[in-house]
């Protein structure tokens, strides 16, 4: 049980590292968000205390990685720029790979709204337009953070609440 838990608290270092480097110089280096993807993977592959199925992890990593960047290209066709740095694809790759694809849908749906209300703060902190560029990937470190210690809060006490 004690070996679960400093997994998760470096996983958890390691994030907030992640968003601290993204909050700065809205950049999220690879030398961190590949080996991300690929301990999340191996350690649901080997370890006996996982936190999901290998299957899962693969899956996760896959979609994580592939719903943005679907996103990103879709705004690119649309608005002749990019919309979402693909750090911040490869960011959710990893928490898709340490957590499972079935995560992804909570932790996009907490980033989002607190990425609207952080980034519109953000923005507005520094003097810039909402059309500029900010940080998601803290948000999506919060996002990980909270479906990492509190799994399913979004379907078992929010959701029930909302219908």
């Amino acid at each position: 049980m004690a070996s679960i838990w400093i997994v998760k608290s470096l996983l958890v270092l390691a994030l907030l590292y992640l968003a601290y480097i993204d909050w700065r110089t809205l950049r999220l280096p690879n030398a961190i968000t590949f080996p991300l993807i690929f301990l999340g993977i191996a350690f649901n592959s080997i370890a006996d205390l996982h936190l999901t199925t290998p299957s899962a992890a693969l899956i996760g990593a896959l979609l994580g990685y592939a719903s943005l960047w679907i996103l990103n290209t879709a705004y690119r066709l649309l608005k002749n720029r990019n919309g979402i740095g693909m750090g911040d694809a490869k960011l959710l790759a990893a928490l898709g790979a340490w957590l499972g694809w079935g995560a992804l849908p909570s932790i996009l749906l907490i980033a989002s709204v607190t990425g609207i209300v952080g980034g519109i703060i953000w923005l507005q902190l520094r003097g810039h337009q909402l059309q500029q560029a900010f940080p998601f990937g803290p948000f999506l470190v919060i996002a990980g953070i909270i479906e990492l210690l509190w799994p399913q809060l979004i379907p078992t006490l929010i959701l029930p609440k909302l219908i």
